[in-house]
């Protein structure tokens, strides 16, 4: 690995292309060549991984209102499938729509570092762009590959959280840089997209924060959208703000660290594989990442305490991004309402750690079901959890070496007798480092189960034969990668909601 220092630069300085950080994310794309085996399989289970949530997800309604939005622009053909529906639309709708599809139940891949992300919200625009373009599983493959790279730089990399600017700023890049590797472009080409991608994808972490909202579903699909839009702009000989990380009125001056901003990205060798798709894993549970861990640790809780009765208070001692973001330090009253979205449980860890030491299981729809929330013994036990940061649990999250990364916490319950029952967890019991790590029979029993009632039989088995052949598919083939489901129930839902402009 090359480290990368990336500082502000006033424009007299007439920073060289190729010194800026746009430029090097560029070369690490079109310098992707085939991935090797490790890579390339766990390429495959992020698509399968995909396809499992964006199939539970159809009949949400932001889901379905992506999709309406997104068949109102039909495609000549090829065009790109839409999960759920018949019809091809132009790729960056598709992205739109499928984007959406993946994000809607915070239930597939992530990974943390200096900053959060998740990385298989760059699948859904290139296998767009893929279809439309006639491209082979293997070329979608080697841009799933290059994505993940540039994802997961940048994320190791740069904070955009301390600043309050929401993830897929690192998103967009990644995925334009993903596209330029699937359609081998030239660097200049890439490169001049990567920062339209970041220039116009830039927002605040408001859609995180108090009550949110759907558009947390949308927003990596936006981003997705932005970025198939500037790689065609680009393709088309068109520039873009420059240098947009180092430029004096640019990213890291205006929306980072101000005018003396300095970071480190560490990105490949040319010709050394790109292999940063192994560092990132996947969710077990339909919650944010930070609580999946929580989720496990409250089922072993379970078998020290039984139904908890007579409970005083629990607290959890975690790291301080779980305590800042999901947790009590959030200082978000929303975290505590039991009418608050289900897009605010999901990020609400005292109400998932309520829910989960009750039921020892965790669903991804009755467990947010309202009156789930609702119920008076759920509420009175919730109210009564409050997180903590701890120090140490804040280094480990941060700790340079994966293997001995954390990203759970310290439980301590103490009863109405002062007796206390503790335990803790450090990683989800799927993570890489944990219990019962996902490799391909997890994720193929993850789509099984979420695709139970949706999907037949044999078209789940046609699925995952061709997910598993996707480095010899044929452009045709692709189709394959979109599980077969009654469409007709699909657009009967679609036709109860309200029309927009399209």
């Amino acid at each position: 690995m090359i480290e990368h220092p990336v500082r502000v630069h006033p424009s007299a300085d007439r920073l060289p292309r190729e010194e800026q950080l746009a430029w090097k994310l560029a070369a690490v794309a079109t310098g992707t060549e085939e991935p090797d085996a490790d890579s390339a399989a766990m390429a495959v289970n992020r698509v399968i991984d995909n396809a499992s949530v964006a199939v539970a997800s159809l009949l949400r309604r932001p889901v379905a209102v992506a999709r309406a939005q997104a068949t109102a622009h039909g495609a000549a053909e090829p065009g790109a499938r839409v999960f759920g529906s018949r019809v091809r639309v132009s790729p960056e709708w598709a992205a739109w729509a499928n984007g959406t599809a993946v994000r809607e139940l915070d239930f597939h891949d992530t990974y943390l570092a200096a900053d959060y992300s998740h990385p298989g919200d760059n699948i859904p625009p290139l296998l767009a762009v893929a279809q439309h373009t006639g491209r082979t599983g293997a070329d979608l493959l080697r841009g799933v590959v290059a994505a993940y790279e540039i994802h997961v730089a940048l994320v190791k990399g740069i904070c955009l959280h301390a600043h309050r600017i929401d993830h897929v700023a690192h998103l967009s890049a990644a995925t334009a840089g993903g596209l330029g590797a699937l359609l081998r472009l030239p660097t200049e080409t890439v490169y001049q997209a990567v920062q339209q991608a970041v220039h116009t994808t830039t927002a605040t972490r408001q859609s995180r924060k108090g009550e949110i909202s759907s558009w947390k579903a949308f927003a990596p699909a936006f981003a997705g959208k932005a970025a198939i839009e500037a790689v065609d702009r680009a393709m088309r000989g068109e520039t873009s703000p420059s240098p947009i990380y180092e430029g004096e009125d640019g990213f890291l001056a205006w929306m980072l660290d101000g005018p003396e901003s300095e970071y480190t990205v560490r990105l490949p060798e040319p010709g050394e594989p790109r292999r940063a798709i192994l560092d990132t894993y996947t969710k077990e549970h339909s919650a944010e990442y930070q609580a999946q861990a929580v989720i496990d640790l409250a089922r072993k809780l379970r078998e020290k305490t039984g139904p908890l009765r007579n409970v005083r208070s629990i607290v959890l001692h975690t790291s301080h991004h779980t305590h800042h973001v999901i947790g009590s330090g959030a200082n978000d009253p929303q975290k505590y309402d039991p009418a608050a979205s289900r897009e605010t449980l999901d990020h609400s860890v005292p109400y998932i750690l309520a829910v989960a030491l009750e039921d020892g299981s965790w669903h991804h729809e009755r467990s947010y079901a309202p009156e789930r929330a609702a119920r008076p013994g759920t509420v009175e036990l919730w109210q009564k959890i409050t997180t903590v940061e701890d120090p140490e649990w804040t280094r480990r999250y941060h700790d340079p070496d994966p293997d001995r990364r954390a990203f759970g916490g310290r439980a301590v319950i103490t009863l109405d007798d002062g007796s206390v029952i503790e335990d803790e967890l450090a990683v989800a019991d799927a993570h890489p480092a944990g219990a019962r790590p996902f490799e391909r029979p997890g994720y193929v029993g993850k789509f099984r189960a979420l695709a139970e009632g949706i999907v037949t039989g044999p078209a789940q088995d046609a699925f995952l034969d061709t997910a598993a052949r996707l480095a010899e598919l044929p452009a045709a083939d692709l189709d394959g990668l979109f599980p077969a489901v009654d469409t007709d129930a699909v657009a009967a839902y679609d036709a109860t909601l309200p029309k927009g402009l399209f």
